[in-house]
């Protein structure tokens, strides 16, 4: 586990630290297809709901997607 020995506290939009202090932000796969729909109303759902959680939850940012 990558935040093993870490901060294990989830923090904002996915992010967390390592046992160095190095800080990463796990990003699933599809979030940059969601962000960059070209529809505005639709990328601004995902980033309003992205904004809300610390670990990302990729059926809640599928759902903000779809409206």
């Amino acid at each position: 586990m990558l935040s093993a020995g870490g901060d294990e506290r989830a923090q904002q939009c996915g992010w967390l630290k390592d046992r160095f202090g190095l800080s990463w932000q796990i990003v699933p796969t599809i979030l940059p297809k969601l962000l960059a729909d070209p529809d505005p109303l639709k990328a601004g759902r995902v980033m309003n709901a992205m904004l809300q959680m610390k670990k990302l939850d990729i059926a809640a940012l599928t759902r903000a997607h779809h409206g």
